[in-house]
């Protein structure tokens, strides 16, 4: 046989072959097409189906006229795109990448098919190149644009009534900062001209790794941000070890274990913080005049001496207090503190994380307060039992299944007052037997009069939530600007992506809060509420509702699954009701809007920075026959299932219905999200007006892609993230919180990113600046986290400008 027959005789086996595939990929087409089109979608499927199916059974047969229909599909799919989605970069990616690398192969094979025409056809071949590269770059440009829409406000000089709203200095001494939560230094070494240069001077490791215990794998996410103290920074990791460090050079100064256990770890063994405390009139050099106290995953509140590290003897029952007693029934990793206590006129105020989607009657979700020299109860606040003043009566215990504080409270020291983001009542999907105050305080800042730890006033962001809407953002305290001067203002984000700002002495709106009409039905159509609240003032939710065209995936096969979802579910938009009979689409999804991160402020410029989520949930109410059969029973018990993300089959036993929930909504066998990106971005905001100085994607897509491969292209897609901002009056944010294991300086004036370095796990916490010995230093502990499926690390990295820089 010669070399030119057994040529021909491989290109028409590879014809052949190619028509294979573009008649399965076309019978999938028609067939999901035709589906589509009885749910009422969109007819481009099954055409572009019936299209594919004929061109390769022709090509199969090796006519020219299989590659003309093929050609004339993807003129048309192009058109089609162009006319559904304009030059949307994203929404072009799954209509058009993939029709034009088959267009490549199509092109290829003209030449075997008409003989004499290569040098046409291989013209074309390049035409059909140049194309997929074009779309690629409209794809990557649009993703990584900066819409600036104002200039930013001009800095002023901060002046307040209240000494604690005023900057952190060279220290970094609570969680946010400061008790106000601004996350904000007024360093100004680092600069959007030289941050470019900055380079890692220290890190460490904290030793603390889940490694290979089968209670820990796959659950650690340690969420941390230091303290900075004079001389010494304050580290904590996801099992609650605390570390005392040289803040120069990253030297140990003092380690303490509290040895917690791999069964007390809920979701995710978290630390986000841990709370500094001066004793007052004490001599400094006393054991503990200067105080390091912290929650741990046991439910223990901790003091150690700051200097030294040891336990102070005189709190509680030697450094440490058991705060979960009276709260019900407890299972190991049931009842947990994972953020930082707030300490006010010398009372420590903590709540705790209770595993959501267990019990109806979880444990309490009772908020107390503790002296901060010598541990003992000073108050308890059991929004149920307000007649509770410290702890119930012999026998009783506080009221079993209210809202739960998980995250971090806000605290003004002249008004004595905390202020507490406040979760659902527990069973967070069904809300049938809710009554009274666990209506009233559900998904609510409280703020709380410390002294007495009675309610001064509250302010309710969702009315019978059963979306999971809690409040996870710790609010942050402004001198708000009013025509009539400055108020004393909280500024409250929220997971559906509302800020409000609020007088933080009475709770009034200081901005428009408007009312909604929202949609009935469900489950439960008696307990939804006509309306629902929403902010006049700003919103990091998108205006407009999803819709089947911003479905999304690596082609059009995926789109149209995704397409097919949509329309299959119960979708009518913001507040869509659960539903038992099918899935339901919640958009925002309970990640955000803004979650445990918050917000970072600069007071000088009146400027707020918020990065967000943009991800829908995938959801169903399961009856509790289906889910008993399933086996769905609380973690802890017998015969549990073990790990696994939040509400992907949560039992809530007790109450009528368990909760399926596909978190991000990702489409099968890919596991691509079925939405379209952007999935986060960040954004700053004119404290003033509320209106948008700038809006970006946030994250690039380099550890994402499908069936679970990183694609390591350096594109801006806007990944999920979690984690927070800090922002200095050098003009510079800092921020990782994305799913590309990066920490990026971005320029407060542009938005555009000036400085990146990669971290050795997944950056899900918050960054915090200091200044030590005339050096400004940006610190990150990267610990990565399960939930978001980047990299464990127990690395603490510290970044500064190189010396006499």
């Amino acid at each position: 046989m010669s070399v030119e027959r057994k040529a021909g005789g491989l290109a028409g086996g590879l014809i052949i072959a190619l028509g294979v595939i573009l008649a399965l990929i076309g019978l999938t087409l028609t067939v999901g097409g035709g589906w589509l089109i009885g749910l009422g979608g969109s007819w481009y499927y099954l055409l572009a189906g019936l299209g594919l199916l004929a061109s390769g059974v022709l090509l199969i047969r090796r006519s020219l006229l299989g590659a003309l229909i093929y050609i004339g599909v993807f003129v048309l799919t192009v058109l089609w795109a162009l006319w559904e989605v304009g030059i949307d970069g994203w929404g072009l990616v799954p209509r058009v990448i993939a029709p034009a690398v088959l267009l490549v192969f199509v092109l290829a094979a003209l030449p075997v098919l008409k003989p004499g025409r290569g040098k046409v056809w291989a013209a074309g071949g390049a035409v059909g190149l140049l194309a997929l590269f074009l779309i690629g770059g409209i794809a990557s440009a649009n993703a990584a644009r900066v819409h600036i829409s104002e200039d930013i406000p001009t800095a002023q000089q901060i002046a307040s009534s209240d000494p604690d709203a005023l900057p952190v200095g060279a220290d970094w001494p609570a969680y946010g900062g400061t008790y106000h939560a601004q996350r904000y230094s007024p360093l100004t070494q680092i600069t959007p001209e030289n941050v470019g240069r900055l380079e890692r001077v220290w890190s460490l490791h904290t030793g603390d790794l889940p490694g290979d215990r089968p209670g820990a794998q796959n659950k650690y996410a340690s969420e941390n941000t230091p303290l900075k103290i004079g001389d010494t920074l304050y580290i904590c990791t996801g099992k609650n070890m605390v570390l005392a460090v040289n803040a120069a050079t990253g030297q140990n100064i003092w380690k303490f274990d509290p040895r917690v256990s791999d069964e007390s770890i809920p979701y995710t063994a978290a630390c986000r913080g841990v709370s500094y405390y001066v004793v007052p009139n004490a001599v400094a050099t006393d054991p503990c005049a200067t105080r390091i106290i912290w929650g741990t995953l046991d439910a223990r509140l901790i003091a150690v001496d700051a200097r030294t590290g040891r336990r102070c003897s005189g709190f509680g029952q030697n450094g440490q207090v058991d705060t979960s007693a009276d709260m019900g029934r407890l299972i190991p990793g049931m009842v947990s503190i994972t953020s930082a206590p707030t300490i006010v006129r010398g009372v420590v105020v903590i709540g705790h994380q209770i595993l959501d989607g267990q019990y109806r009657h979880a444990p309490s979700g009772v908020i107390k307060g503790f002296d901060a020299v010598s541990g003992e109860l000073r108050w308890a606040w059991d929004m149920n039992r307000p007649d509770i003043n410290t702890t119930p009566p012999e026998g009783q215990i506080y009221t079993l299944g209210t809202p739960n504080m998980w995250t971090t409270a806000s605290g003004d020291e002249r008004l004595g007052l905390v202020y507490l983001p406040l979760g659902s009542t527990a069973a967070d999907y069904v809300s049938a037997d809710r009554r009274g105050p666990q209506l009233d305080y559900a998904t609510s800042l409280v703020a709380l009069d410390v002294t007495t730890g009675k309610p001064r006033w509250h302010f309710q962001t969702v009315r019978h939530d059963v979306w999971d809407y809690d409040l996870g953002s710790q609010a942050t305290l402004v001198d708000f600007p009013t025509a009539g001067g400055p108020v004393p203002a909280v500024v409250l984000p929220s997971k559906q992506g509302d800020i409000y700002v609020l007088n933080r002495a009475t709770g009034q709106p200081l901005t428009p809060v408007n009312e909604i009409p929202v949609p009935r039905g469900g489950v439960e159509p008696q307990m939804r509420t006509p309306t629902q609240p929403t902010s006049g003032y700003h919103t990091l939710r998108r205006e407009q509702d999803l819709s089947e065209k911003q479905m999304w995936g690596m082609s059009p096969i995926d789109q149209m699954i995704c397409r097919i979802q949509f329309r299959s579910a119960s979708y009518e938009g913001f507040y869509t009701p659960p539903t038992a009979d099918r899935r339901y689409i919640q958009y925002p999804g309970y990640n955000g809007g803004s979650d445990w991160g918050g917000i970072a402020v600069d007071p000088a410029r009146g400027v707020i920075v918020a990065n967000y989520n943009d991800m829908p949930n995938y959801n169903r109410l399961v009856p509790r026959a289906e889910a008993d059969r399933k086996g769905w029973v609380p973690r802890g018990e017998p015969n549990a299932r073990k790990g696994g993300a939040e509400g992907a089959g949560d039992p809530q036993a007790g109450a009528p219905y368990a909760i399926s929930v596909n978190a991000g909504w990702r489409m099968p066998f890919t596991g691509l999200l079925c939405k379209q990106p952007p999935y986060g971005g960040i954004r700053a905001i004119d404290l003033r007006s509320g209106r948008t100085i700038w809006d970006r994607p946030l994250g690039q897509a380099l550890k994402n892609g499908p069936f679970g491969i990183p694609s390591m292209l350096p594109v801006e897609i806007g990944t999920p993230n979690n984690g927070g901002a800090v922002v200095t009056a050098g003009g510079v944010v800092f921020i990782a919180a994305a799913t590309d294991d990066l920490i990026r300086a971005i320029d407060l004036k542009t938005g555009k990113t000036l400085w990146t370095d990669h971290l050795p796990g997944g950056g899900q916490t918050t960054p915090m600046v200091y200044e030590v010995g005339g050096r400004q230093f940006l610190v990150i502990a990267p610990g990565g986290h399960h939930f978001m499926e980047t990299p464990v690390s127990d690395e603490v990295i510290a970044y500064a400008l190189p010396q006499g820089a």
